[in-house]
């Protein structure tokens, strides 16, 4: 079958960075699914991984995680799908990927694709939907309110602020949806560009401000002094010391990027504020007791996209799954600037 590997680790511009390869079709076992791939996305862990993660000599590691395709074959486990089924999912940290035309998942981890959506627009929501859905109401423990979803913003009591720092990416884009309608909190996200700061208030945040300016400045503007969760997306770092400014006391702080330098904690002491990080990979990992809410949750966020409540976060479609493509999204996505999620389709 045709895939897209590397052997070594390289910088994105070096020719071997990304090749395509042909590998052995897989074969079926277990509680595992074989998913013929219709269409990926590409998401910051694709390019950590190919810069962390040396495979063995001679060997190819393939890397993707998001995918929406159809069952082709089942182990003799699965209970949940059959062949002809057509699915998404996030995948799984310590498997090979998604970038090759055949692929192995655990069923526990899969859910069925919206209706209303293409297969280009399913495969940009998986793992960004199970990382938002995660932090929000499995680390922070926000209450889902769907009596509020579509309601504007003089109907909601807000008592609760939630500062979604580097709102304009993947992540961010699902969460904005997921916060404005599915609870009753005030939702403020930032994002620094005129064109990312418009993406955001159209995805729902009742206001953007600039992470480029100190966000207690940014927040008095808008008549907010204190927020009672912070999720931080991105530059986490970059962004601590105004985070423990702004968080109320008795508030909760998230994150779920790699800070390039220790966070001093120290300062959220006194305002007793606890701290939750989110990987989403957690609980395919360890195998958790708990793995198969993935894939209850990502068939709780297909009916409420063919409910119309939430929506894609697709931002622009790549073209072919193939190394030179492939190449291109993880260049776009190391320098930091695309809006949405960015999507390959087809081999």
């Amino acid at each position: 079958m045709r895939a897209i590997g590397y052997q070594q680790c390289l910088d994105i511009t070096q020719t071997h960075a990304l090749q395509d390869i042909e590998l052995p079709m897989p074969v079926a076992r277990g509680r595992d699914l074989l998913v013929k791939i219709a269409a990926v996305s590409v998401n910051p862990v694709d390019t950590k991984v190919r810069m962390r993660a040396q495979p063995e000599d001679g060997e190819y590691k393939v890397l993707g995680w998001d995918a929406v395709g159809e069952v082709v074959a089942v182990g003799d486990e699965v209970t949940f799908y059959k062949a002809g089924d057509i699915v998404w999912y996030a995948g799984d940290l310590t498997r090979q990927g998604t970038n090759a035309e055949y692929h192995l998942v655990d069923e526990r981890i899969v859910g069925r694709k919206p209706a209303r959506l293409t297969n280009a627009q399913a495969a940009a929501v998986p793992l960004t939907a199970i990382t938002a859905w995660e932090v929000l109401f499995d680390r922070l423990g926000i209450e889902k309110s769907y009596a509020s979803a579509g309601s504007d913003n003089s109907e909601k009591s807000h008592k609760q602020h939630i500062l979604i720092v580097g709102a304009a990416g993947g992540v961010g884009s699902i969460l904005v949806q997921l916060a404005s309608r599915l609870t009753d909190a005030l939702v403020i996200g930032t994002a620094s560009r005129p064109e990312s700061q418009q993406w955001v208030t159209d995805l729902g945040a009742d206001y953007v401000i600039d992470h480029r300016k100190p966000l207690s400045s940014e927040l008095k503007r808008i008549g907010v002094e204190h927020v009672s969760h912070v999720i931080s997306l991105n530059a986490t770092e970059q962004h601590f010391s105004e985070i423990a400014q702004v968080i109320a006391p008795q508030g909760r702080f998230a994150l779920i990027d790699d800070p390039s330098e220790p966070l001093d904690i120290a300062q959220l002491k006194t305002k007793s504020v606890s701290i939750h990080w989110e990987f989403m990979y957690t609980r395919s990992m360890y195998q958790t007791e708990d793995m198969a809410k993935q894939r209850d949750l990502l068939n709780e966020i297909s009916e409420l996209i063919d409910a119309g409540t939430l929506k894609t976060t697709l931002g622009e479609n790549y073209g072919t799954i193939n190394a030179t493509n492939l190449k291109r999204a993880h260049g776009d996505l190391e320098s930091g600037r695309t809006i949405g999620k960015i999507v390959l389709e087809g081999f």
